[in-house]
C-alpha cells in the first residue's frame, strides 16, 4: 500500500478501536506509532517520536493554561455561584411562562463564562435547577432537555479550554478567538429562551410561572452575581488588551473563584483537596488525548493525507462552501460519538488545511477565526443530538424518573436552533467577527 492509502485506512481503524471502548488516547497513539512504522518500514521511528512529541506536548506553554481553567471551574463550583446565577435569573425571568427554564440557560450561560466544560456546566447546574424546575411543575422532558442544551454554553461562551487547544493547533490568538465566540454564545443562550417560550406555547401544561418578584429581591438578585461578572471581565477583558497573557488571566481567574469560594464558607481544606485532585486527573485526561493525537497527527503529516484531502477537493471542482458543509456535517455526526477535545484533535489537523487553501473572500486570519467558532458549535450540537449525545445521558442520569424518550422530544426543538444559528453564522460571518478589531 502507498503511504495515502496507509493513511485512510487508519481512520475506520481508529473508529473501531473507540467503538471497541479503547481509550481514545490510546486508539490514536497505537494508530499513529504503527501507522508510522509500516510507512517508513522502521520502528525505530517510534522510538524517535515517543521521545521528540512527548516532550513537545508536556512542555507547551500554551497547554498550560488548561490545568488552571480546570481548577477555575473547579473552584466556581464550591463558591455558590452556579445558585446565585440561577436565582438571579428566576428573580428577573421566573414569572414569564417558562421563566424558570430561561433562568436556567441564563445561570448555564453564566457559569459557561467561568467553567469553560460543557458537561461540567451542565452536571452544576442540573444540580441547582431540576429541583427547582421540578418544584415548579415544568415537564421532565423539557427540564432535562433544557439543561443539556445549556450545558453547551459552558465550551462556547469565553474562556473554553477546547478553544485554547483549537488556538494551539491551528496557531491563532487566544484572546481573538474569545472574543470571537462572546456573540455566538450570546445568541446560542437567546435561541434557548426563543425556544423555550415557543415549546411551552405549543405545550401549555409543560411549565409553570411564579409570581413577578419584587425590584429590591431582583436587585439584591443582581449583587450577588457580582463576582461572576467581575471575574470573566477581569480575565477576558485583561487577556484581550493584553495585561495579562492568557495563562496569567487564568490564573487571576482561578485565584478570584478560590476567593470568593472561601469568602462564602464553601472552600475547606478538604474541598480544595477535592478540587486539586480533581483538576489533576482532568488534566491528566485532556494531556493525554493531546499526546495521542500528537502521534496520529505525525502519522498524518508523513502520509500527506491533509494535501491529498485538499487536491481530491479542487480536483472535483468543489467550492469552498461546499467543501464547509461537507466538514460540518462530518463534525455533526462525530459529535454524536466523540467528546468534544478528542474530536478537534482528531480532526483539525486535517480539515483546517483544506480550509486555509479555500477562498471564503476573508484574510486568513479571519478565515481560522471563523472555522474556530463553527466547528465548536457544531461539536456542541452533536452532543445534544439523539440518540447519542452525551450531555443527555448525563442530565438523564441525574433525573431517573423522566423517560430519555421525553428529552428526545424536547431537545429536538433545541437542535432546531442551533441548526438555524449556524446556517446564520455560514451566510453572515460577520456575526461572527463583529467584536475583532
Amino acid at each position: 500500500m502507498t503511504a495515502i492509502e496507509i493513511g485512510l485506512w487508519s481512520f475506520p481503524v481508529l473508529l473501531g478501536l473507540i467503538f471497541l471502548r479503547a481509550p481514545i488516547w490510546l486508539a490514536m497513539m497505537l494508530c499513529g506509532l504503527a501507522g508510522m512504522w509500516m510507512v517508513t518500514g522502521s520502528p525505530n521511528i517510534i522510538l524517535s517520536k515517543l521521545k521528540s512529541e512527548t516532550y513537545t506536548t508536556f512542555s507547551s506553554y500554551s497547554l498550560s493554561i488548561v490545568p488552571i481553567f480546570l481548577l477555575m471551574g473547579h473552584l466556581s463550583g464550591l463558591g455558590g455561584m452556579s445558585r446565585a446565577l440561577f436565582k438571579a435569573g428566576e428573580a428577573w425571568l421566573g414569572h414569564l411562562k417558562g421563566g424558570t427554564a430561561m433562568a436556567a440557560i441564563g445561570a448555564c450561560a453564566g457559569f459557561g463564562s467561568i467553567c469553560g466544560s460543557s458537561l461540567a456546566t451542565a452536571a452544576t447546574m442540573a444540580q441547582v435547577a431540576l429541583p427547582e424546575l421540578k418544584r415548579g411543575g415544568y415537564a421532565g422532558g423539557l427540564s432535562t432537555a433544557t439543561l443539556a442544551a445549556g450545558g453547551t454554553l459552558g465550551i462556547l461562551i469565553p474562556p473554553s479550554v477546547v478553544l485554547v487547544v483549537y488556538a494551539t493547533l491551528t496557531e491563532q490568538n487566544i484572546a481573538k478567538l474569545f472574543l470571537a465566540a462572546f456573540v455566538p454564545g450570546l445568541l446560542a443562550a437567546l435561541g434557548y429562551m426563543v425556544v423555550i417560550a415557543l415549546f411551552v406555547r405549543r405545550h401549555p401544561g409543560s411549565a409553570g410561572s411564579l409570581p413577578r418578584a419584587p425590584m429590591a429581591d431582583r436587585l439584591r438578585a443582581l449583587v450577588d452575581v457580582w463576582p461572576v461578572m467581575l471575574i470573566f471581565i477581569v480575565v477576558v477583558g485583561g487577556i484581550y488588551t493584553g495585561i495579562f497573557t492568557p495563562t496569567e488571566g487564568a490564573s487571576v481567574g482561578a485565584l478570584g473563584t478560590g476567593l470568593v469560594a472561601w469568602a462564602a464558607g464553601g472552600l475547606s481544606r478538604a474541598k480544595l483537596w477535592q478540587a486539586l485532585m480533581a483538576t489533576a486527573a482532568g488534566t491528566a485526561m485532556i494531556f493525554a488525548i493531546v499526546l495521542g493525537a500528537a502521534f496520529f497527527n505525525a502519522f498524518l503529516a508523513l502520509t500527506q493525507v491533509p494535501q491529498a484531502i485538499s487536491g481530491f477537493a479542487v480536483d472535483r471542482g468543489f467550492g469552498p462552501w461546499t467543501v464547509l458543509v461537507i466538514i460540518l456535517v462530518i463534525y455533526l455526526l462525530l459529535g454524536c460519538v466523540m467528546d468534544s477535545l478528542s474530536m478537534i484533535l482528531l480532526t483539525i489537523p486535517i480539515f483546517f488545511p483544506v480550509i486555509s487553501t479555500m477562498d471564503f473572500g476573508m484574510t486568513p486570519e479571519q478565515t481560522a477565526i471563523w472555522f474556530g467558532i463553527l466547528v465548536l458549535i457544531v461539536v456542541e450540537v452533536g452532543l445534544i443530538t439523539p440518540p447519542v449525545g452525551l450531555n443527555l445521558f448525563v442530565i438523564n442520569a441525574m433525573d431517573r424518573e423522566t423517560p430519555i424518550r421525553d428529552t428526545y422530544h424536547a431537545i429536538t426543538w433545541f437542535v432546531a436552533s442551533d441548526i438555524l444559528r449556524v446556517a446564520l453564522l455560514v451566510i453572515f460571518p460577520g456575526i461572527t467577527l463583529f467584536l475583532l478589531p
